[in-house]
């Protein structure tokens, strides 16, 4: 089989940018300073600019970016489902080795660079949305409905984690915050590496019970929006969703708001009864403020004087598999000893302005490597193992024709 280019919209593509984009911000505040360390490290920043800093991190970027790169993935899922039944091709085997070569991916990022990986989990649940593809709009979306509202999570971890015969975060305790801070900064890349498998290990159950129900979730919002064949580009879907949107956005930012500064002063905030409805309602408002940012994007394109602006995300999001790794890997350079060592050593607004620089850094790089090749290192290396094919790497110019008669 001869793969045919199909032309790309250039607004999936920012908005996978814009996701990878968002990710970045939040991923850096973990790989310089884990989980465990955070709350004892982010005491000795408290003045007006770091605060200010964390609150906006808190209020536009916590929990918004990852619902919305799993819904991209769930549309990217229905989307090539769709063009394999269209062409008559079978497509689980093909489903089946794009999912394992993912996983291979997330397996090496896990190993070799750090433990915040979230793309194996894509793969696995990647597998899972077989058993969805078939299912109505209908169905898939009230599906999605129940694994955002389901209120028992916290409650279903406890019981798993009672269960296991082992204590997952034991290995990573045994650390201590000092030693974690002296392998980072001083161990070699073997010590890093091993503390990185400590810390995926004790981590599992957020991944498991909190990133997981959510990227599942969106995978099926997204799969409902791809079957439905819901138009992006499509200056009617950004007017007709437009109260909505702005709606939904307006609520949830003043409810954000009341919850980060208004609610924890609150008896309401300390009562044990209502207290996960606060948290629940908070998570909420996040995945809905992250589909709403979609809207946004779309209505902003539609203003032609914003698509210069927004068209760099574009060179980002065609290499969104590539440019997550790279940031992992630029995360490594930065806060182990591989290379600056500076491991919890900076303030939030500092990590925001390193984001920022990395993201720019990386527009330029992908915009280059575009210019020359058609695809992201990974994103070929996917794209040839999962159709068993040597697929055409680098770009050629077109050269004129001529037709004999």
């Amino acid at each position: 089989m001869t793969l045919q280019q199909v032309p790309r919209l250039p607004l999936l593509d920012i908005f996978r940018g814009f996701a990878i984009f968002g990710i970045f911000f939040v991923n850096i505040t973990i790989m310089h300073c884990l989980f465990i360390n955070q709350d004892a490290f982010s005491v000795q920043f408290q003045d007006p600019l770091n605060d200010t800093v964390n609150r906006l991190l808190q209020l536009f970027f916590y929990n918004k970016f990852f619902p919305i790169f799993s819904f991209l993935f769930g549309f990217g899922i229905a989307s090539q489902m769709q063009k394999k039944r269209q062409l008559k091709q079978p497509y689980i085997a093909f489903f089946t080795r794009r999912m394992s070569i993912l996983f291979m991916f997330g397996l090496a990022h896990i190993s070799f660079l750090w433990s915040g990986d979230v793309v194996h989990l894509y793969a696995i649940l990647g597998l899972l949305c077989l058993v969805f593809i078939h299912a109505s709009c209908k169905i898939l979306v009230c599906i999605s409905g129940v694994l955002l509202l389901f209120p028992f999570y916290d409650q279903l971890t406890h019981v798993v984690l009672q269960a296991l015969p082992m204590q997952l975060d034991k290995q990573l305790l045994a650390y201590t915050e000092q030693g974690i801070i002296d392998t980072l900064r001083h161990g070699n890349y073997l010590q890093i590496i091993t503390l990185h498998w400590h810390e995926y290990v004790a981590n599992l159950p957020m991944l498991l019970f909190y990133l997981g129900p959510i990227a599942l979730s969106m995978f099926l919002l997204g799969i409902a929006a791809g079957k439905a064949r819901l138009t992006f580009a499509s200056k009617e879907w950004t007017l007709h969703y437009k109260n909505m949107a702005i709606f939904i956005a307006i609520i949830g930012l003043i409810y954000k708001v009341i919850f980060l500064w208004l609610l924890p002063e609150t008896q309401l905030y300390r009562n044990e009864l209502l207290r996960p409805l606060w948290f629940k309602m908070m998570f909420l408002s996040d995945v809905t403020l992250g589909i709403c940012y979609l809207w946004g994007i779309a209505w902003l394109w539609h203003k032609h004087i914003a698509q210069k602006f927004l068209m760099p995300f574009s060179y980002v999001g065609r290499t969104a598999l590539s440019n997550y790794l790279l940031q992992s890997f630029i995360g490594l350079l930065l806060f182990t000893s591989l290379g600056a060592s500076l491991y919890q050593t900076l303030s939030p607004m500092l990590c925001f302005i390193i984001a920022s620089v990395v993201f720019m850094v990386q527009i330029g790089i992908s915009a280059i490597w575009l210019h020359y090749f058609q695809y992201g290192p990974c994103e070929w290396l996917w794209r040839c193992g999962s159709y068993l094919e040597w697929v055409p790497f680098r770009k050629v110019k077109e050269s004129v024709t001529q037709i004999h008669s």
